[in-house]
């Protein structure tokens, strides 16, 4: 089973879900330690680095519609993933 797969099946709220809050944040946060590693490798690598960016705006954006929505799911996968 892939990574992806894994972080899916971690966080979904039942069979077949990959697209709730809490999966796309899951996604999002993997993708973003994966490209931070990168970029303590390659300082000088722009283009990912504005990818980055992106993405965790995207994540930043997830995290307050939860917050506003279910806060108690919010504090859960805030604190799995050891995002604030």
């Amino acid at each position: 089973m892939s990574n992806k797969q894994e972080i899916i099946a971690k966080f979904q709220r039942k069979e077949g879900d990959t697209g709730s809050s809490e999966v796309q944040i899951a996604l999002l946060t993997d993708r973003i330690q994966h490209l931070t590693e990168h970029l303590k490798a390659h300082p000088k690598d722009n283009h990912t680095r504005r990818g980055l960016l992106k993405l965790v705006g995207q994540r930043r954006a997830l995290l307050k519609y939860l917050r506003e929505k279910d806060l108690e799911k919010y504090r859960k996968i805030s604190a799995q993933l050891g995002v604030k």
